[in-house]
């Protein structure tokens, strides 16, 4: 198979539905694509009812290009990353993986245009986050939710308002930044460098006032990285954790407990802003992007230093915070139900305190002047108790 035939695959795959984010090839099943979240079949002429393993090997080893490192990775840990070009049409990032003896592919489509705060309607204190000059900026969420755009748009406004150099660590590259006010070098995991540690170590010696770090992937990642934020830096990065307050203990987990004293201390000192996200099928199709918010305050730096406590838990100064630029998931995801973005259904299914989403709903619907309950014809019983 020629990279011509590969590119055309793709490109019809592309082109079979709106809103295509990921193209999926897996042994058994057809060629699919994911639009608004659900896997659809591509169809193809001839028809390709279900893919065999010949067939995934064959996209997969071109998709490869006979890059060596990627085919040691591919054969050692059974998974390799990798970017790819269509030209004049789209970039993907591409994963492929080994299961059950086969190879599976997803190529995740990538924005050709760099995202901006504006055009995606962030929160406004991403823009306070992009004018942060040292410190950690941390973003959480499952993969796929979004973290690198969000991050991007950061990278964008600093590129509009800083004349500073910016050093990039990403595996693969996703967007890439023209230079503007800021000047960019953007290093990619695997061909400019061979693990983020070490990036980041060699970034230290590069002159950056920001560095962002794909991924903390490991212990040494994170020292490194409060290293560069305790000297002066900017840190932007990303962590794999189901909302911001579980982020310092997830930190705090990759160390020993004689290191956690120390570790809090450092994370005190240097945490900005802990940002979650989550992606919400939104109404008439599409998603809509949640987040939960934690910024660096005397409360939340106490909360790192002696741990949560009653009364003093990171939700509960989220809540508390919200006229400094904090949010809950909960709290984020009634507004978008105000909105009329997303139904209650969903609202529910996504939230983090069910109870707390519920009354928040009740009390946007009370305001509406619509029933909060669907209990009827209540009528008190006169009778009752009364001798016959």
């Amino acid at each position: 198979m020629k990279k011509q035939e590969i590119d055309h695959i793709l490109t019809r795959m592309l082109d079979s539905h709106s809103s295509v984010s990921d193209l999926n090839f897996t042994v058994g099943r057809p060629l699919q694509v994911e639009s608004a979240g659900e896997l659809l079949p591509v169809e193809m002429k001839p028809p390709i009812q279900s893919l065999t393993p010949f067939q995934t090997e064959t996209v997969a080893m071109n998709l490869i290009d006979g890059n060596r490192r990627l085919t040691e990775t591919l054969l050692r840990t059974g998974s390799c990353d990798l970017s790819y070009s269509l030209p004049g049409k789209a970039r993907f990032r591409v994963n492929i993986f080994m299961q059950s003896g086969h190879l599976s592919i997803v190529l995740r489509q990538l924005e050709s245009k760099v995202p901006t705060i504006r055009d995606m309607q962030l929160p406004g204190s991403f823009r306070e986050m992009a004018r942060e000059l040292n410190g950690i900026v941390i973003f959480t969420g499952a993969t796929g939710t979004g973290k690198t755009t969000s991050l991007a748009a950061i990278l964008e406004e600093i590129n509009e308002r800083r004349p500073v150099h910016v050093v990039t660590l990403e595996d693969p590259i996703e967007y890439q930044h023209p230079h503007k006010k800021a000047t960019f070098n953007q290093r990619e995991l695997g061909r400019d460098f061979d693990s983020f540690a070490n990036g980041l170590r060699a970034a230290l010696r590069q002159a950056p006032k920001v560095i962002l770090v794909g991924e903390m992937r490991d212990r040494e990642t994170v020292e490194i990285g409060l290293t560069a934020a305790e000297t002066g830096h900017l840190v932007l990065t990303t962590l794999h954790t189901v909302d911001a307050g579980q982020t310092i203990n997830r930190i705090l987990g990759m160390f020993t407990n004689e290191e956690e004293k120390q570790v809090r201390i450092r994370l005190a000192d240097t945490v900005r802003w802990v940002v979650s996200q989550r992606l919400l099928p939104k109404v008439g199709g599409g998603r809509v992007a949640a987040f939960e918010v934690l910024r660096a305050n005397l409360r939340v730096k106490e909360a790192i230093l002696h741990g949560e406590s009653e009364g003093k838990t990171y939700y509960e100064m989220m809540q508390a915070g919200r006229p400094f630029g904090m949010v809950t998931f909960d709290d984020y995801i009634v507004d978008l139900y105000e909105q009329g973005l997303i139904n209650e259904e969903i609202a529910q299914a996504y939230a983090s305190h069910k109870a707390v989403t519920s009354r928040g709903i009740d009390r946007v619907k009370s305001a509406r002047g619509e029933a909060t309950t669907d209990i009827k014809d209540l009528e008190i019983d006169r009778a009752y108790h009364q001798k016959a």
